[in-house]
């Protein structure tokens, strides 16, 4: 969700800017802008609604002009996708331009009292109400830096934000500013890089600064990073941090779309998540995170999991797992309900998030509540030093790599792998996982990363030729029983989130209690049916489908006879533990949307309307 790119230095701001903001693309976005400060300090704004190209081709005349810089790619809020609603925005004055991520909560009371002030607005956003109340501190008290006037102004308003700021007064001076969605601060050699995450300047630093909560900075090549609190405006001594991000990581490495690379990528990301954890010549999983606070997840009154997406679908399996392995009761909440609904918290639960970039508003919310109630909390996920990384009393990072696909696939595996570590530790450690079960068991999730490899190469080809068949379909069933109807909701939600085609899972028993009014032979129906949990229960299950004539899609074991007869195509999946399934029988669906999508010509990588990192509510 929108993203912020700026430069100060003795490049081509403009190349800098637009090659950022190319590698932000994955955000999800419906315009972009730029702003540059020309030779003569003035400010040089191009905007549109659409892509990064389309800028490209308005701007091109700026190329060259300018050393300092920022540009935006921007997910509707306030305002639909329009020119006049892209970033960046300028004051009344046309003095100052800023570049907004995030939601002002109170805009709608700050812009009447500008009205009434003599202010005017061209556009329906939040941002151009933000960066006119930047103008009026300056304008009420001429004394007023440009510095000052940003903070007290973002001392004024509510939501979340990261922010770049620019005042033609001012050359070569940016300000930063963030609360509740992300900025990091490359530093270079004579030369800085503003950006939403590390991505656009990865090539030209290894060292980078995440500007933390209700922090901002004044950014120039005479002064360096200066960092204050925007509260009270006491001075922070900068924590450089060395990137462990790689240019060939954030490519798509000879594959058509990220997303297909990211998913042939699952046994690289899962084996990696284990790497250093689970060391089966010891016979022992080695995680700090729950070690250094094992007593706190033992004697939890419940474990809560909170989470949105994807990763709520990775949540309701690892209440599986750790209900079955550790014994310890769950709950896995929605991040976006969970803070709104009242909840009871004490300092006897044990509160997991779980979210991709760390980022997630929803999640970040529901962690604060939890913090305040005296839970203890602990995060899962993919990116460094994000949000949720920092205010997690601990955690474990999946390394799954940068997951540039808009919709997660090797993220989700990562985060099934981290919570089947977890489950298995505790189940060790209070004893109810016997030495012989703990050994058969991470055994076999040491084999997991061969079983994907397999599945990657025995169903590409046949996912392709099935996906073929459903181009035209205009809805999709999915069905699962035990730990295999989280991957059924998952499965729906990937062939929702790229091909838009309408899907829902169902756990498979609750079929008869309504969705099999919508069986005919009109409708596909996906059924996850491993020879391991229910299986007889899912034979009636096709049984039933194949007498309404459904068109049945199975994902079997290898050799599987019973449900294989029945359907119409058949995916092989290698045989496992219940426990284990979902991983392995997510890999082939993920390839099943993809091709599905491809060849009703969507854009994979960049579903309409959706988000990577949702940093609003």
């Amino acid at each position: 969700m929108c993203g912020i790119v700026g430069y100060t230095g003795f490049q081509d701001a403009y190349e800098i800017v637009i090659n950022g903001l190319r590698r932000l693309e994955y955000r999800g976005y419906d315009s972009a802008g730029i702003v540059l400060e020309s030779p003569d300090n003035k400010l040089e704004v191009e905007k549109t609604k659409g892509k990064v190209e389309d800028l490209v081709n308005i701007s091109k005349e700026l190329k060259g002009k300018s050393k300092i810089g920022m540009g935006h790619t921007r997910w509707a809020t306030h305002g639909v996708p329009s020119d006049r609603n892209s970033h960046p925005h300028l004051s009344n004055n046309g003095k100052i331009a800023v570049v907004h991520n995030g939601i002002i909560e109170n805009y709608d009371t700050i812009k009447k009292m500008l009205t009434e002030k003599g202010f005017t607005f061209k556009s329906e956003t939040d941002t151009e109400v933000l960066v006119n109340l930047f103008q009026y501190f300056m304008d009420i008290n001429p004394e007023t830096d440009f510095p000052t006037a940003v903070r007290y102004a973002l001392n004024e308003v509510y939501g979340a934000y990261a922010i770049t700021v620019l005042h033609e007064d001012y050359p070569g001076v940016l300000v930063v500013g963030r609360l509740g969605s992300p900025l990091a601060i490359g530093i270079g050699d004579k030369e800085y890089f503003i950006a939403s995450d590390a991505s656009p300047f990865v090539e030209f630093t290894k060292e980078a600064i995440y500007l933390e909560e209700g922090h901002m900075a004044t950014i120039s090549l005479e002064n360096g990073v200066d960092i204050r609190t925007i509260n009270e405006n006491s001075k922070i001594e900068p924590e450089i941090q060395e990137l462990k991000l790689s240019l060939e990581q954030i490519e798509k490495g000879g594959y058509e779309h990220f997303m297909l690379k990211e998913i042939f990528e699952q046994p690289k990301s899962v084996h990696d998540t284990m790497r250093g954890r689970l060391l089966l010549d010891e016979g022992v999983i080695k995680m700090a995170g729950i070690w250094d606070h094992v007593e706190r997840f033992k004697n939890a009154n419940r474990i809560i999991i909170i989470a949105c997406g994807t990763s709520w679908h990775a949540g309701l399996i690892g209440e599986y797992l750790i209900e079955e392995y550790a014994r310890i009761p769950v709950e896995v909440e929605y991040a976006s309900e969970f803070r709104y609904r009242n909840p009871i918290i004490t300092d006897k639960d044990v509160v997991i998030a779980i979210s991709q970039s760390g980022e997630t508003a929803d999640t970040m919310a529901a962690l604060k509540l939890a913090k305040e109630k005296g839970a203890f909390i602990y995060g899962i996920c993919n990116v460094v030093d994000s949000s949720i990384a920092r205010i997690t009393d601990a955690g474990s990072y999946t390394h799954a790599g940068p997951e540039i696909g808009v919709a997660s696939t090797k993220a989700f595996t990562a985060q099934l792998t981290i919570l089947t570590l977890i489950a298995f530790k505790l189940g060790k450690h209070n004893g109810n996982l016997g030495n012989a079960e703990f050994m058969s068991l991470i055994a076999e999730l040491d084999a997991i990363p061969k079983k994907i490899e397999e599945v990657l190469n025995t169903t590409h080809e046949l996912t392709q030729n099935i996906a073929k068949d459903f181009v035209k379909a205009t809805n999709f069933l999915y069905l699962g029983r035990g730990y295999n109807y989280p991957a059924a909701l998952e499965g729906a939600l990937k062939l929702k989130e790229i091909s838009y085609i309408h899907a829902e899972g169902y756990p498979a028993a609750e079929m008869k209690h309504g969705p099999i009014a919508l069986i005919d032979e009109n409708m596909p129906i996906v059924i996850i049916a491993p020879k391991k949990g229910h299986y007889d229960k899912i034979v009636s299950n096709v049984q039933e489908i194949k007498a309404r004539k459904g068109k049945i899609i199975a994902v079997v074991n290898k050799g599987d006879r019973q449900v294989s007869e029945m359907a119409d195509y058949v995916i092989e999946i290698p045989e496992t533990s219940e426990c284990f399934s979902p991983i392995v029988a997510s890999v082939p669906l993920q390839l099943l949307a993809y091709y599905i999508a491809v060849y009703r010509g969507a854009n994979v990588d960049q579903p309409r309307n959706l988000a990577k990192s949702v940093t609003v509510e």
